[in-house]
């Protein structure tokens, strides 16, 4: 432990004197208030500390005590369905014990002390264990078995373990180390939010995580254990976006962390989920979710913890073999922070007053995903899928953030503003987004879905790309320059933009489409554009072809529930070929 005193306080940064003692990144309690800290730079007794809460009234002289332990989160049962603060401080505890706003120094733990929960061991007396192996769940919520692991780095045989109701710092088992000195194991772990926790091993990303969202899934897909970012102007759907994946990701456990982005936005968050059933339990949504809330009227520096609290906690789960995705909502407020602490610290700036770490910072929290061997004998699997909105000022990716998140991710799904204001939603630009997963997931998209997935998902990509480069055309001379095959290309790629990539996250049906019904949305589209190309050569003329009948069932099809979609399937292809050759008959006569 090391004490000293403040020597100057400058907003969120406390410098401290009389720290020689003090390790960087160690907690610290600042002033008689007991303000929590972290020291961020130390110059021989002088200790820089950001302090995670508001330092109005602070002065020098007052005391700063080093804890010598590291910014730490708890992880154990009572995660789940819990609201924490950019430091994980339980938010409904602390609104319970001082009321509606938050008091400054408050003490409560994290997870719940006095809750008991039902523990039933997996394995018995006298096994061998390691680091990361599966003692015993805890059913956690309806639909979270909470495994409970071995701390990282023990060793040994079990000498007595027992079932039955425990609080998390109740002995569960007692393990006899290699040395043969025991250790009391209980169901609560510390781990520090800097420090990755480790595996054995990482695989590479052959499957995709599946949203539900056409866009996503067709067009640009992540992989289980994938990376990407989602950048877009102030008003183009990143947070209905982020809302939506989190909704209807393909994962067992949701982290979302609201960083800096305003409060109402969480409020519906904390409004929504616990309303929503999850489509594959029929539970509440919030019983299998971690929610994080930092947001822009809280205290600055806790930002910057925010995101490494949500993904040691996601790494938590991800290590009982549970698939997971992160929603971080959104890294620019928290690349704000971290520019506000370095201009405190008079540190030379980088690209925009952005410190010159900006991208290794970034790096190191999103090289932190990933479909993973977890540590233990049994070799089970994980994924940790981390999804990161970007707000760059004025919508201009060229800024720092932007630039630097996408040297790192894999799949940049851009919203586009224009898209947004013609209430194309999700606005996500197909011309200029991408997904350097596809290659390797081909495959897998193949052999699940249909083989054909990846040549109709290649066709659909050459039309709109067709149809941009014919809409420079007829913006110079007019619609009545083009051919008849280009105008019914630009008929095919306006069914694409409406009646595919356009999906509404507020009606019942549309707001999520299975992969199947996805193969046959597109393949509809597709038979359209073919049938109506080989009855121009017939003698069809252009118009009759775009105003059939049919193209209506074709736009409709969106909305049919998924019991009726193969009947549907069938019907709107019959009476297509069927509409199409009367066409050709009129023509004729």
């Amino acid at each position: 432990m090391s004490n000293g005193t403040i020597k100057k306080v400058a907003g969120p940064l406390v410098i401290a004197e009389g720290m020689r003692d003090a390790n960087m990144f160690d907690v610290v309690r600042v002033s008689d208030q007991r303000l929590i800290g972290e020291i961020i730079e130390i110059h021989g007794d002088q200790a820089s500390v950001q302090v995670y809460e508001e330092t109005a009234g602070l002065g020098p002289g007052e005391p700063v005590e080093s804890t010598g332990a590291p910014l730490s989160v708890e992880l154990g049962p009572g995660l789940i369905g819990s609201i924490f603060d950019g430091i994980q401080r339980p938010l409904v505890a602390i609104m319970e014990a001082t009321g509606n706003n938050l008091v400054r120094g408050v003490e409560i733990p994290s997870l719940k002390r006095e809750a008991k929960w039902h523990f039933v061991p997996t394995i018995a007396a006298g096994e061998t264990v390691e680091g990361g192996d599966i003692i015993g769940t805890v059913l956690e919520t309806e639909i979270v078995s909470h495994k409970i692991m071995i701390p990282n780095n023990m060793r040994g045989t079990i000498k007595s373990i027992t079932e039955g109701d425990y609080t998390i710092e109740e002995t569960i088992a007692v393990l006899e180390n290699e040395d043969k000195t025991t250790t009391d194991i209980t169901m609560l772990q510390k781990w520090p939010i800097r420090l990755g926790r480790p595996y054995k091993e990482k695989l590479s990303p052959k499957m995709p995580l599946v949203t539900g969202q056409r866009v996503i899934d067709t067009l640009f897909p992540i992989a289980k254990g994938g990376v990407a970012a989602v950048p877009g102007p102030f008003g183009s759907g990143k947070t209905v976006v982020q809302h939506q994946l989190a909704k209807w990701a393909e994962a067992d456990i949701v982290v979302y962390i609201g960083c800096g982005e305003r409060g109402n936005e969480m409020t519906d968050v904390l409004n929504e989920f616990p309303e929503l059933k999850d489509p594959k339990t029929g539970h509440s949504l919030m019983e299998r979710t971690v929610l994080i809330a930092n947001t822009s009227d809280m205290p600055v520096a806790a930002r910057e913890a925010s995101i490494y609290v949500g993904i040691t906690i996601a790494e938590y789960f991800r290590d009982m073999g549970y698939s997971v995705a992160l929603m971080a909502d959104s890294t620019s407020r928290w690349a704000e922070a971290l520019r506000e602490m370095s201009g405190r610290l008079e540190e030379m700036p980088g690209e925009e007053g952005y410190p010159a770490y900006l991208g290794s910072r970034l790096a190191q929290f999103y090289e932190r995903a990933g479909r993973v061997i977890s540590l233990g004998k049994d070799g089970r699997e994980g994924a940790l899928s981390v999804i990161g909105a970007v707000s760059p000022p004025g919508g201009d990716i060229s800024e720092p953030v932007s630039q630097a998140t996408l040297r790192i991710v894999k799949v940049f799904w851009g919203l586009d503003a224009n898209l947004a204001y013609r209430r194309h939603f999700p606005a996500i630009n197909w011309l200029t987004s991408y997904s350097l997963y596809v290659d390797s997931m081909g495959k897998w998209f193949t052999d699940q879905v249909n083989e054909n997935w990846m040549k109709s998902r290649a066709r659909i990509m050459r039309i709109l790309h067709d149809e941009s480069e014919l809409d420079e055309i007829v913006k110079l001379v007019g619609m009545d320059a083009l051919s008849a095959p280009d105008r019914i290309k630009l008929e095919a790629a306006r069914s694409i933009r409406e009646d595919f990539l356009h999906q509404d996250a507020f009606h019942e049906v549309d707001t999520y489409t299975s992969l199947d019904k996805q193969f046959k949305m597109m393949e509809l589209v597709l038979n359209f554009f073919d049938i109506a190309s080989s009855a121009l050569e017939k003698g069809a003329k252009v118009d009759g072809l775009v105003k059939l009948p049919v193209r209506e069932k074709i736009g409709r099809f969106k909305y049919i529930a998924s019991n009726k979609i193969d009947q549907e399937y069938q019907d709107i292809i019959k009476s297509l070929n069927i509409e199409v050759e009367e066409l050709i008959k009129k023509e004729e006569s």
